[in-house]
Order: C-alpha cells, then structure tokens, then sequence
C-alpha cells in the first residue's frame, strides 16, 4: 500500500509516499480502505523535528473509510461498514489504517467530514470532562472560533452551559450560530468578559495558548477552574491543569457525536481538502495557517459517500 512518510526532518518537501506492508488488526481493532485522513498541527512538528525524533516516521492518527477486515473479538461493526476513528500507530494518511478507536459515520457526512472530527472532538470533550462542565455553567471558552475551539463550544452548549468565546470579531457570527457569546480577544478581555458576567465565569477552557491564562484565572477565581490544551509553560507558571492525550483520551466522545450531528447540534469545521499524492501543498497549507480543517483524499473521489 502506498502511505506518507518521511525519512528526514525538514520542511514539507521531505514528505514521501513509499510502499509499505498492510496492517493487521489486533484485538478490538478494524482495518479500514482509507477514504480520508486528517491532518493536524502535530504532523508538520513531527515532520520538522520537533517532536519524535526517530527515523523514518509514518503520519497521520484520525481516518475515515471502509472496514475491510476485522480483529479478534469485534463484534459492533461489519465488513463494508463506514467508520472514522483514531489510528494509534499513527499510520492513517495511507491507503490501508487500522484503527483501535472508531465509530460509524453519521449518515449526513461524507469521508472528508467525518475524517475532520476525531482529533478535535476528542480533544475539547477531554477538556470538558477535567473541567467537569455541565448544565448551568458559564465557561469561557479562548480561542472558540477554531477546530478545537469550536467543538468545544457546541460540546458545552448541547450540556446546557453557557459559553463565552474569544475569537477575531470575523469569528462572532459563526460563534453565535454555534451557541455562544462572542467577546473579542486582547487587551481588556476581563473588562469583557465582565460585562457579559458581571460575576465572572466559573470556568475556563484555554485553546489558543495566547498568554492569557493569568486573566482566565482572574475571572474564574482560581486555577483550579481552568484548563488549557496549548499553553504548557503558562499552566506551570499559575498552577493550571494542561491537558494532552499523555494523560488518557476521551475516547468515548467518538461514540456520541453522530447523535448530536444527526439532530443537528453539531457542526462539523469546514474541510481544505488535498489527494494524498499532494501531502507537501497540505502541510504548506497548514503551515500558513489556512482556515478550516486540513484532510486528505485517499483514492480519487474519495470523500463522496459510496
């Protein structure tokens, strides 16, 4: 099978597409046909050598497709099914995935939206989970109008919080559609905040890892009632919890979002869509800060449901 990969660190021209052997499912695990794979911050890092630093590295951990071979033990889904879900061995920009966490895409998405969602999703319900968000909340959300940002707002909003987020004031009238009240982010954002809770907020989700958690602490009275998913020196700096995947997933949240897309309270990141044949013009893409999600086609027309 063909599948990206990189022998050496550097920019995106080190990418490749080498053929590989097909994986094999263990237990619990489904291989899939590849139809889209996502593509995220933390493959340009790798690709540079700012994270792993063995050689060579394959790319990729949120894939959506066709199963086509099951592992010992799987009994909820069937050959021919569509799934999306998570790659661990971080493989899915390939033809052939095997994935150890996945559901079925909800009828309304084709392979390209649901290839957008696992990484996103994930990440936002993990945050909301340690913060422990529910109904009656007020959490302020920094950084709402991006993937992350915005899944966690509709996260919040479908369990009856409600949300403040910071975006560019480009960003508030999608903000708005997706359940929250919009405040610009920068100098004064307390003063901002405060004007639309008066009493502060009791909670804070930090994405956008813009310095700001020192405010974020302000309003929530304590760093105890913040979490950030991009600000790893900052929450060192004034005690708040930083969430990553190192500390477990929300693995679980792939499980519930066709229910909320299906009825229409969710709504999935708008998709840039590259063949896998032009990882390089993705990850450039990426670099460069395009808006939206980053996904790329396996097999022609692959983002098409069957």
């Amino acid at each position: 099978m063909k599948a990206a990969r990189f022998s050496r660190f550097g920019g995106p021209e080190v990418l490749e597409l080498v053929d590989l052997p097909e994986p094999h499912p263990g237990p619990g695990e489904v291989r899939i046909a590849v139809r889209a794979a996502g593509v995220n911050a933390s493959d340009w890092k790798k690709r540079a050598g700012g994270m792993d630093q063995e050689l060579p590295q394959t790319l990729g951990y949120e894939a959506a497709g066709v199963v086509d071979a099951l592992g010992e033990g799987v009994r909820d889904t069937a050959v021919g099914d569509r799934v999306f879900g998570f790659c661990t061995a971080g493989a899915a920009q390939a033809q052939s995935a095997v994935l150890s966490a996945y559901a079925p895409i909800p009828p309304s998405l084709d392979f390209a939206g649901a290839a957008a969602l696992p990484a996103a999703v994930e990440t936002a319900v993990r945050a909301l989970d340690r913060l422990g968000v529910g109904s009656g909340d007020t959490l302020l959300v920094n950084g709402a109008s991006g993937n992350v940002g915005s899944a966690a707002v509709q996260y919040a909003a479908a369990r009856g919080a409600r949300v403040i987020g910071t975006a560019s004031p480009a960003g508030h009238d999608r903000l708005r559609a997706l359940g929250a009240e919009p405040v610009a982010y920068g100098a004064g954002l307390v003063e901002r905040v405060r004007a639309l809770a008066p009493g502060g907020v009791d909670l804070a989700l930090d994405v956008a890892g813009s310095g700001v958690l020192a405010e974020l602490v302000a309003l929530t009275g304590g760093p105890e009632h913040v979490v950030t998913v991009a600000d790893f020196a900052g929450a060192r700096q004034h005690g708040v919890v930083f969430s990553s995947g190192d500390t477990g997933r929300a693995l679980h949240a792939l499980d519930g979002i066709g229910e909320l897309v299906e009825a229409g309270r969710f709504t999935p990141p708008a998709v840039r869509t590259f063949p896998l044949e032009r990882i390089a013009d993705a990850h450039r893409a990426g670099e460069n800060g395009v808006r939206g999600k980053i996904v790329l086609l396996v097999g022609g027309p692959a983002a098409a449901n069957p």
